[in-house]
């Protein structure tokens, strides 16, 4: 059995050294001399069936005892983690310090150490009763009117109008873009939302301001095709504007879009919308500050090796070269801000988790999943099949595990609106409540 010790040298890194008896580590070089053997071609001798003392005289003893270390290393140091119970956050520094044969001992044992970081552990903080303070719902006049001028615009109707096309408007267009003289591209009949910006850079601007049967020729830089990246001249023709129109607010609106007979009904079903709209921002608001007034109770170390890989680990996945224009300084600032943050988060959470006994059922895994598919636009089953295809589902299951954990401890916190009245969010901490947010709080981390 590998027997092993651990050292910390700091709150976030450990030396593991590790002994292999030579008992443990002889199968291994005897399997080594098999594989030799059926390598090694010696005249008199069978494929397979030359002697260890050949195979040394061929090779020597020292390299046979190499490749046996090297082929099992991983496994023993992987016994010697489970022993320990210890998760390696970086790739293990490893000192090979005593192998068979040294100093004329065949039967020495096999010693090595590694170091390596680790996650630190914390102290339970005392959560009980934390302040929070957060905004009061409110539901305004202007709230409510867009609220009901956002269902209005689901239903508007695009007519055409005689005047110069401004912000919004949605015109017909012409475009040819030239390079050095030389046509290189062009279109007819496009759609376009002024505003928008979802085709051309400089676009939004030459339109501004033009009538129909009128053109503006501007430069920029083409997003795609052969020329991408090269700067090009565009003449924009304006062939048709028209505006969004809205129906009116009556009650043939509330029937055609509601179950309602009366705009009024509308209305006051649109306000209620509103008001549990407001409730449930004001419960995210909430999670979001205990969670920053629950971090105010700890110090986490972060390991620094561990922050540079997973920065370049970032970069290297995004196929950004070192120097680009995405791999900056301040880009690789905030990227390491983000890793830090989630960082210690776990580590708070998962801590927490850890004395509250938290459990994830199948139910609430599949809930989290359900809701973050439909952020993405993707069947449940078909993200669910992502997720196990990518070995993510322990990564789900963790972060529904400190959701968890952080709703155990909004619940014993003390929250008030800043007009000083005690908030009830016991309708948030259902999973009902949470389900509904879920997508909010999808990591990866990755939108940097």
């Amino acid at each position: 059995m590998v027997q092993s010790t651990v050292e910390n040298l700091a709150p976030t890194r450990v030396k593991l050294e590790v002994e292999v008896p030579f008992d443990e580590l002889k199968p291994r070089i005897d399997a080594t001399y098999k594989s030799l053997a059926d390598q090694i071609q010696v005249p008199g001798f069978r494929k397979g069936k030359v002697p260890a003392k050949l195979i040394d005289q061929r090779v020597g003893r020292g390299f046979v005892i190499e490749n046996a270390v090297n082929d099992n290393l991983d496994a023993f140091f992987q016994e010697a983690l489970r022993e320990k119970e210890l998760t390696p956050l970086t790739r293990p520094e490893v000192d090979v310090t005593s192998v068979p044969g040294n100093e004329g001992d065949d039967e020495a044992p096999l010693k090595f150490n590694t170091e390596f970081d680790v996650r630190p552990t914390i102290d339970v903080p005392d959560y009980k009763g934390l302040e929070v303070t957060v905004e009061p719902i409110t539901v305004t006049e202007e709230q409510e009117a867009k609220v009901l001028d956002d269902l209005r615009e689901r239903f508007a109707t695009l007519v055409d109008v005689d005047r110069p096309a401004e912000k919004g408007d949605n015109v017909t267009i012409g475009l040819t873009a030239t390079i050095d003289d030389e046509e290189v591209d062009s279109a007819e009949g496009l759609s376009y939302e002024i505003g928008s910006g979802s085709m051309l850079d400089g676009m939004d601007e030459a339109l501004e301001g033009l009538s129909a049967g009128e053109d503006a020729v501007f430069e920029t830089t083409l997003a795609g095709g052969e020329h991408s990246g090269e700067t090009a001249t565009v003449k924009v023709v304006l062939d048709s504007v028209k505006e969004r129109e809205l129906p009116e607010a009556d009650d043939d609106f509330a029937q055609l879009a509601s179950e309602f007979d009366t705009i009024e009904e509308l209305k006051e079903d649109l306000k209620n919308q509103a008001t549990e709209e407001s409730k449930t921002n004001q419960g995210v608001e909430a999670r979001e500050k205990a969670l920053e007034e629950l971090l105010k109770l700890v110090e986490v170390d972060v390991p620094e090796n561990m922050l540079t890989e997973q920065v370049e680990q970032h970069f290297t996945s995004q196929g950004h070269a070192e120097g680009d224009d995405h791999d900056t300084e301040e880009h690789r600032e905030e990227v390491t801000q983000n890793f830090r943050e989630a960082f210690v988060n776990e580590v708070v959470l998962d801590t927490i988790a850890d004395a509250e006994e938290v459990q994830v059922d199948q139910s609430e895994l599949i809930e989290y999943i359900v809701s973050s598919a439909s952020q993405y636009g993707m069947e449940p089953n078909q993200f669910a099949q992502m997720l196990d295809q990518a070995g993510q589902v322990p990564m789900i299951m963790g972060e529904v595990r400190r959701r968890k954990a952080l709703a155990a401890v909004l619940e014993v916190a003390k929250v008030v609106d800043t007009n000083g009245n005690e908030v009830d969010l016991s309708f948030f901490l259902t999973p009902e409540g949470e389900e509904e947010t879920a997508s909010e709080e999808n990591v990866d981390e990755d939108n940097s």
